[in-house]
């Protein structure tokens, strides 16, 4: 199962120092959630972190520095969707995207590496931001979808990950899941990833 985390939508101390150390630690793929900055900040912000580290980055805006900073993907935000304004791409550089109901992944034909689904749980990061799938229901989807020939993307749960949690999330039959307030919620981000990342192995 794979475990990816996602960046708080505002700056927190040592921000980028932090997102160092995850990545030092094992962290596969971070994705940079930042609304409103600036493609200047975007930049600003990755050039902080080694550029080893670059092909583990995912941008969800100004995906233009995706190609130019040698990143390693980026992320459709439902605007940018129904913009159908795919970025390009180079190959090894993944394309995600965000959907909130299963008849969306059921439909959705477009060819992404892997989706996220959300909120699986109650949020921890947005308040009011309440679960909204019935976990069996998920696993059946998730099983036909599996079925189903050519495209099926991986399917990654997002929505108030806890440590707790990750084995429902396992036996739904998810690919992995993605945390936001598990991690920087903790006075201890990297701790709290390592925490999660025992559990899933």
């Amino acid at each position: 199962m794979r475990l990816l985390v996602i960046s708080p939508p505002h700056s927190v101390p040592h921000e980028t120092a932090l997102v160092s150390q995850l990545l030092a630690a094992g962290l596969a793929r971070f994705h940079v959630r930042k609304p409103g900055w600036e493609q200047g900040e975007i930049a600003a912000y990755v050039a902080d972190i080694p550029v080893r580290y670059r092909p583990r980055l995912v941008l969800h805006s100004h995906h233009a520095l995706v190609a130019e900073l040698g990143l390693g993907g980026a992320h459709l935000t439902a605007a940018g969707r129904a913009a159908k304004a795919r970025p390009t791409l180079a190959s090894g550089q993944t394309l995600s995207t965000s959907f909130h109901t299963l008849a969306e992944i059921r439909q959705y034909r477009r060819r992404y590496d892997y989706v996220f689904l959300s909120p699986i749980f109650d949020s921890l990061s947005k308040e009011q931001y309440a679960a909204a799938f019935d976990l069996a229901d998920v696993a059946a989807t998730l099983r036909k979808l599996r079925q189903r020939a050519g495209y099926a993307p991986q399917v990654l749960a997002l929505g108030g990950i806890e440590a707790h949690r990750l084995g429902a999330v396992q036996q739904a039959g998810f690919e992995g899941a993605a945390v936001l307030g598990a991690v920087w919620q903790s006075p201890d981000p990297v701790a709290a990833f390592r925490a999660l990342q025992s559990i899933i192995g």
